[in-house]
């Protein structure tokens, strides 16, 4: 079954994060057909947010559809009552920039917003955690036009629901951060931290450092740790304590805050309190096409432009190739592991993955065979003028990015401001010319990331 088309080629839209107007250009330069941002305040993303009021915002749905591109709007906290006293308010001058589409998941928001606009369409949260058809269904009597699926649905259970519920449209996520709760919706941040993950404040403390000791409860109940402990002293080298039974009590310790134990209960499953792989599906892009998906979509408002260029550009190739008929392409794999991650995993897409798919040798992917090292500013006659973000040298390997294409050269010189030849650049904040490939044109270069590769 085929869904109405987001692109020329008849495939799922591929959905883009935007953490800025810069994100945006790129992700759009490099294949996207939409792209998200955050609502200030009411998504999220709260404290990385570069749209920061409705005219940011309104800028990024004109440029958006000024190139025939879709812009989103995420407006998907879990608000307390403070906040629906300025929601519609706050929301009104953007809904007059015509934004495609608002992401939400709370019932009484959706309820104001379709009682103030009733015309305005509304995508279903992957926060209000749709994991099964009848919810799907429910939603769509609603007035929803889009569910964004649980990420925690096998490739089974989501053709299942694309089945039962044609009508509406579906979108999954297929790479970036997993979060260690139901689709994001973690208490964890708020616990320890007073910063609540669902009202955009999320503090990431399930990625932290921690070291476990094994607890007991003392006369009055609380947890106290089995043996005594140097708080200053992390135990690198021991590792964290191996649970002995099922329903072990242990008491973990931040690595910046030492004195401070936190109470945590261990099952058969895990301590609950862990920093995920990220998830990584660009393998998958050919079944999700063939079920009749219509987006795809990327993770990562607080990631750099080059993850949105990088990322858009690999599954923006992904889904080309496939609907081409080719196929897959392996390479796309080994690409996406060289952006900085924390180790990937195809999260709940496969139960039972395959040996190709899986890195059993080590826990984390090397992400330092690849670095971006500047930004094409300008071309001029054989030259190319860049801004560096990160050292490098004449007789390093680099990548040219560019929406047209990639090419890797061999640098062989480097101009300074002043115009003296130079072997170095230490890194960010200066500007340098380089030698302009000799098949590489100065239009060719729009939009252009240079990349070091390991020699």
């Amino acid at each position: 079954m085929k869904n109405p088309a987001a692109n020329s080629l008849n495939g799922p839209e591929l959905l883009s994060p935007a953490g800025s107007l810069k994100h945006q250009r790129f992700a759009f330069a490099y294949g996207a057909d939409a792209v998200y941002a955050g609502q200030p305040r009411y998504s999220l993303r709260v404290r990385n947010n570069a749209f920061k009021d409705a005219d940011a915002i309104a800028t990024g749905i004109r440029e958006a559809h000024q190139l025939g591109k879709q812009f989103y709007l995420a407006s998907n906290i879990a608000p307390h009552n403070d906040k629906l006293r300025s929601y519609l308010r706050h929301l009104e001058p953007i809904i007059e920039a015509q934004p495609d589409a608002l992401i939400m998941s709370d019932p009484g928001l959706i309820m104001l917003v379709r009682e103030r606009w009733p015309e305005q369409t509304i995508h279903l949260s992957v926060q209000a955690n749709a994991v099964n058809w009848a919810t799907v269904k429910f939603w769509y009597q609603q007035g929803i036009k889009r569910v964004i699926l649980s990420r925690e649905l096998a490739l089974e259970e989501v053709a299942e629901i694309r089945e039962m519920v044609p009508e509406m449209e579906l979108e999954v996520f297929v790479h970036g951060a997993l979060c260690m709760a139901y689709s994001g919706r973690c208490l964890l941040s708020g616990y320890i931290n007073h910063r609540d993950s669902n009202q955009g404040a999320c503090t990431n403390a399930c990625r932290w450092k921690y070291q476990n000791h094994e607890a007991k409860e003392n006369e009055v109940g609380e947890l106290v740790p089995v043996q005594s402990f140097d708080p200053s002293t992390e135990n690198q080298d021991e590792g964290p304590a191996e649970p002995e039974s099922e329903g072990l009590a242990v008491l973990l310790q931040e690595a910046n805050n030492p004195d401070e134990l936190i109470p945590a209960y261990e099952d058969e499953h895990g301590t609950y309190i862990m920093n995920s792989k990220d998830l990584r599906a660009v393998q998958h892009v050919p079944r999700l096409c063939d079920m009749g998906l219509h987006s795809l979509k990327i993770e990562g408002r607080t990631k750099s432009h080059y993850y949105a260029a990088r990322t858009a550009q690999v599954y923006r190739r992904a889904i080309d190739e496939h609907m081409r008929g080719k196929p897959f392409d392996m390479g796309l794999m080994d690409t996406l592991e060289t952006l900085s991650n924390r180790g990937y995993t195809e999260g709940f897409f496969n139960r039972h993955p395959s040996g190709e798919f899986q890195n059993y040798e080590m826990g984390l992917v090397n992400a330092k065979q690849q670095q971006f090292v500047a930004e094409v500013i300008d071309a001029n006659g054989n030259e190319l003028i860049v801004e560096a973000k990160n050292a490098f040298c004449v007789g390093d390997t680099l990548e040219l990015m560019c929406p047209s294409g990639n090419q890797f050269i061999q640098l062989d010189g480097i101009i300074d401001k002043r115009g003296n030849s130079i072997q170095r650049v230490a890194g960010s904040g200066h500007r340098v010319r380089l030698p302009l490939p000799i098949n590489i044109t100065a239009d060719m270069v729009d939009f252009g990331l240079l990349i070091k590769h390991a020699n």
